[in-house]
């Protein structure tokens, strides 16, 4: 079987997106006998890179973010051309845009399947927020508007992915059809507990032994909530002047709000990006505590990192990443804000974390690890290519 993926979610510092693609690549290469891959993603300039039974395409693109490096795909006659060259069997979409309707209409052209993975609930991470600014009245046309269009765009789809139950049953709600779950994945190798360099890696940071890490990995944007983040850690620092220290990795729109939180609070670092897994794995066992502040999450794959690490997490309740936490939550923010998600980390700043981490890791590893992720997914692959009677309309 040949698959083709193409996202624009792709970017030389992105996370979880570019994550999957490339554990999928390393699935086809070394645990597939004669299954190839082919990506399409949006770049600097047009290239491919031939790697055994794979095919990285890159599209020349306009930058549409500095910070996360971002660029829209827009000559969609280039991405028909690699399509109609590589023939795949089956077309792979991650991408909810103009890409996205590409993969629809070149499935037809080609007969082939085309499934898509709803990797970003964009109508509430980005569509709402803004449309609030309008009123309520324009917040319900603009997300009424949203949902229809995210309902016409899937429903062209043989099947649709989405990573978590809880996003499943909002998609079917809103009339999407033929939802399939698909738990994103870790890769164990790399991220399983080890506190051997934990404390090299605390030094580094400038962090005290008698000290609480917190930690926080992705972008610094405002669907990620991390102003919220910063805040709290603003109010956490009155209460309890230097007993804790925030590592935030990751760049984007809100770096300002963090530069000026750093300028006020000595107690805080800043790694823009962190590119090499095994030096990520090191800062998640050197942290006491892993702070995910966003509520828009369609999984949460740092979150998992962090866990199959040996580090427990905190953030705010009612996101799709509750699913996917594997240790106790009742300490958890039931509330969106700065003060509630302090409370959290206070809270469970005091619990025996060691224990919780064991349990995490434990189960993490039992039930993400890629291998066993990707074996689910080349089974809905099966089923579609095997089903398939053209794609459907809606």
């Amino acid at each position: 079987m040949k698959i083709c993926d193409l996202t624009q979610f792709y970017s030389p510092v992105s996370g979880g997106v570019k994550r999957y693609l490339h554990e999928k690549i390393d699935y086809v290469q070394n645990c597939t006998a004669s299954d190839k891959h082919v990506l399409v993603v949006p770049g600097p300039k047009s290239d491919v890179q031939v790697n055994g039974r794979s095919r990285i395409y890159t599209i020349r693109s306009p930058l549409v973010s500095r910070a996360a490096k971002y660029r829209a795909l827009l000559n969609l006659r280039a991405v028909e051309e690699i399509l109609d060259r590589e023939r795949p069997d089956i077309i792979e979409s991650g991408d909810p845009y103009q890409l996205g309707w590409k993969a629809v209409k070149a499935g037809r052209a080609l007969r082939i399947p085309v499934i898509g993975f709803y990797h970003s609930h964009f109508p509430e991470a980005y569509l709402r927020s803004s449309a609030k600014l309008l009123g309520k009245t324009a917040t319900r046309r603009v997300m009424k508007l949203s949902r229809a269009y995210v309902r016409k765009l899937y429903n062209q789809y043989a099947a649709t992915l989405v990573a978590s139950e809880q996003l499943a049953r909002v998609l079917r709600d809103w009339g999407v059809r033929n939802v399939r779950v698909l738990s994103l994945g870790v890769k164990i190798e790399t991220f399983h507990p080890d506190k051997s360099n934990a404390e090299a890696a605390r030094e580094l940071l400038g962090v005290d032994s008698n000290r609480k890490l917190l930690l926080y990995v992705g972008r610094l944007a405002r669907e990620k909530n991390t102003a919220k983040l910063f805040r709290a850690f603003e109010v956490l620092q009155r209460r309890r002047p230097n007993e804790f220290h925030l590592l935030a990795i990751g760049d984007g729109s809100q770096r300002s709000q963090l530069r000026k939180l750093q300028a006020r609070c000595k107690n805080v670092s800043w790694i823009r990006y962190c590119a090499e897994p095994r030096e990520l794995a090191q800062y998640y066992r050197a942290a006491d505590l892993f702070v995910h502040p966003g509520v828009q999450e369609t999984f949460g794959l740092v979150a998992l990192e962090s866990q199959a690490c040996g580090t427990p997490v905190v953030g705010i309740r009612g996101s799709a990443m509750d699913d996917l936490i594997f240790h106790d939550q009742r300490d958890w923010a039931h509330e969106n804000t700065a003060e509630a998600l302090t409370e959290a980390i206070e809270q469970m700043s005091k619990k025996k974390l060691s224990r919780l981490a064991k349990e995490a890791a434990e189960r993490t590893a039992q039930l993400h690890a890629w291998p066993r992720v990707f074996e689910r997914l080349f089974c809905i692959y099966g089923e579609v290519c095997a089903n398939y009677k053209g794609n459907p309309t809606e």
